[in-house]
């Protein structure tokens, strides 16, 4: 079985600490027509959980550590990915346990990987359709409004220019309104030349890339956001946690 060409192409999480049978299914499932990811323990599916997203999750049950029945149990408290477990042990009640611990699915080794290949696909089918994007809402800051789909500030009618590094600070605040961010945190965002995918300046006026250099770009943000920037309303300073976006 082959996904047409025209389909995006599932990403499948393959976790077996079994690295002969981790190579043969990359491989077997490549061929197939999916995109594979391979883990050798919990601990690495864990790190690429965190920073990429699955289609589905096929889990090896028989894993050093924390095994797949125990990774699947914790998957799913914050988790609704699709998960299919592979297992030597084919009695009902093994079944039953990873079922029980929210898995899709259960294949018993050995097994065709034709097999493999049609559960998955019947999986992905049952799956619900990921819904469509929302447009990120429009933030409200007095007579100014900040676009975070287009990362554009406006004022009424006019469109307020911002240099890389005031763009980069705003879309760090739009991404978690009313909560603060550190200045350290700010500055490791900064960190390593907003400027390069602008092909502006960044304007931080020889301050580095520290925490004073975030000082002085929220001085001078304030001055494009705030009707007084003595007397902030929504670029503020929390004491002890650093600056905080607080539209209306």
């Amino acid at each position: 079985m082959s996904l047409n060409q025209n389909d995006m192409q599932p990403h499948l999480l393959v976790v077996d600490d079994d690295e002969r049978i981790r190579s043969l299914l990359q491989k077997y499932l490549i061929r197939s027509g999916f995109l594979v990811t391979v883990a050798r323990d919990a601990a690495q599916a864990r790190r690429l959980l965190a920073g990429l997203d699955f289609d589905l999750a096929i889990l090896d049950v028989m894993m050093p550590g924390e095994d797949g029945v125990a990774l699947t149990r914790d998957l799913r408290k914050s988790s609704v990915m699709p998960i299919l477990l592979l297992t030597a042990k084919g009695e009902t009640i093994h079944r039953i346990d990873g079922l029980e611990a929210g898995a899709d699915d259960y294949l018993v080794k050995p097994f065709e990987p034709k097999e493999l290949v049609l559960r998955i696909s019947a999986i992905l089918r049952r799956a619900p359709a990921p819904a469509a994007p929302q447009r990120a809402k429009m933030l409200h800051l007095g007579d100014v409004r900040y676009d975070p789909e287009r990362g554009e500030l406006w004022r009424g009618a006019e469109l307020v220019r911002l240099t890389a590094t005031e763009a980069a600070l705003m879309r760090a605040f739009a991404a978690q309104p009313s909560s603060p961010i550190s200045r350290e945190g700010l500055a490791g965002r900064l960190a390593g030349g907003v400027s390069g995918s602008m092909g502006e300046s960044a304007d931080s006026g020889g301050e580095g890339g520290g925490e004073r250099a975030v000082d002085v770009q929220i001085t001078r943000l304030r001055r494009k956001i705030e009707a007084d920037p003595k007397q902030p309303r929504y670029l503020q300073t929390v004491r002890g946690e650093g600056y905080m976006l607080q539209p209306d």
